[in-house]
């Protein structure tokens, strides 16, 4: 019953979401960003989180950074998308006018999430695709490739509580301005990521047992030419930025100062069950 009161009514459910004030406020937002570059007086992209559709403050931080970028091809990937409502892209595509790849495993979130955006967007704009497939290192440039898409896109975002790591670092058939993507604080400052298993599925043998490092994350983006630029509160979810992109106004964020949130301290203790089960050490 909850799943078809969610399929049936998911407009009426985030109505205050897509109203028209969300998108004036946003707009506004953003313009007071450019003039605030004009004149050099930026704030610091750490204050500027705002939640819309995303889970935590991933909105406002994109909506800062497409203010200062362009939103150039407004186009956008996200890998574990579950409906695509409750996403790291939906605001961008629902009040900014983007479209681009939803990819998620479960047919029943995928057929939810066409059927929104189908009701909810302009009968002009182009829809975003939705492609339903369990997402690994072997298929994710061909399933890029199916849906179209290659070279420069303006965001990738990647949350599938399992190979993150493995995922992007496989990518080569599009070049991000910005990626998103999901770490586990658990491991600390350790630079650790959890073998690739391409039959993964959460929560495997350990809930904790899976996933990268923070820092380990950060060295992936390092190697692919990304620089971090801001975390979510809790340090978990990072964004990068493109190094040849706004060098001189968002510098690389240090891991340690991610790491401070009392709940995200408190998290460590659970790396210790599984502190000498096999990680690959990312060096």
């Amino acid at each position: 019953m909850k799943n078809l009161i969610k399929y049936y009514f998911s407009g009426w459910i985030h109505r205050d979401k897509l109203s028209h004030s969300v998108q004036e406020q946003q707009k506004k937002r953003e313009i007071e960003y450019q003039e605030a570059l004009d004149k050099k007086k930026l704030p610091p992209i750490s204050t500027t989180g705002l939640k819309v559709f995303s889970q935590f403050e991933e909105d406002g931080y994109t909506l800062f950074l497409f203010s200062i970028l362009g939103h150039g091809k407004k186009t956008f990937i996200e890998i574990g998308a579950h409906d695509g409502i409750n996403s790291n892209c939906a605001n961008l595509c629902v009040h900014f006018g983007w479209t681009g790849l939803f990819l998620e495993g479960d047919a029943h979130l995928i057929k939810r999430g066409k059927r929104f955006y189908s009701k909810n967007l302009p009968s002009s704009q182009e829809k975003p695709v939705f492609k339903q497939a369990i997402v690994t290192r072997e298929n994710v440039n061909e399933l890029i490739r199916e849906a179209g898409l290659k070279g420069e896109i303006d965001l990738i975002s990647i949350d599938i509580d399992g190979n993150d790591y493995w995922i992007w670092d496989a990518i080569t058939e599009v070049n991000p301005r910005v990626v998103i993507i999901e770490t586990h604080v658990e491991f600390g400052m350790n630079p650790i990521v959890v073998p690739y298993d391409p039959n993964y599925m959460f929560p495997g043998k350990h809930p904790v047992y899976h996933g990268a490092s923070p820092v380990a994350m950060q060295k992936l983006g390092k190697k692919k030419g990304y620089r971090l630029v801001v975390t979510n509160e809790r340090g978990f979810n990072h964004i990068y930025l493109r190094e040849d992109l706004a060098k001189d106004l968002l510098p690389e964020v240090e891991i340690a100062t991610t790491l401070t949130h009392p709940n995200t301290s408190a998290s460590f203790k659970e790396f210790e069950p599984i502190k000498d089960w096999e990680y690959i050490r990312v060096e």
